[in-house]
């Protein structure tokens, strides 16, 4: 009962932070917001609700912990990968964007390959 209780508990809060990751999707306004909103969001509800599929089915919890750890090791990379992709190809920041630390890391990561 208590495990069936906490099983469903982490499917509906990470079906939640589903949600807020497709609603971020739709609602920021620039590459960059929407893939800190989406990666964020759907890292935590994707870990919740795998996880909470090995409570409710304990036959299958180890194989929902190695699907948890490699959502939990390749989610961020993919998405660092992929604002850096888009930041380098020239995708425009929001023009509410007040700091542009992207340009200042770039220029520091270029003047490092021309000292080599």
């Amino acid at each position: 009962m208590v495990r069936e209780i906490i099983g469903y508990f982490l499917l509906y809060f990470g079906a939640a932070f589903l949600f807020l990751g497709a609603f971020g999707l739709i609602r920021l306004p620039d590459l960059y917001t929407r893939m800190q909103a989406s990666t964020k969001s759907t890292t935590l509800g994707a870990l919740s609700s795998v996880i909470g599929v090995g409570v409710l089915y304990p036959q299958w919890f180890v194989k929902c912990l190695v699907v948890a750890l490699f959502i939990l090791l390749t989610a961020p990379v993919s998405s660092s990968a992929l604002m850096r992709a888009g930041y380098k190809s020239g995708v425009p920041l929001d023009k509410r964007t007040a700091v542009d630390k992207g340009k200042e890391f770039f220029e520091e990561e270029e003047e490092k390959e021309e000292q080599k």
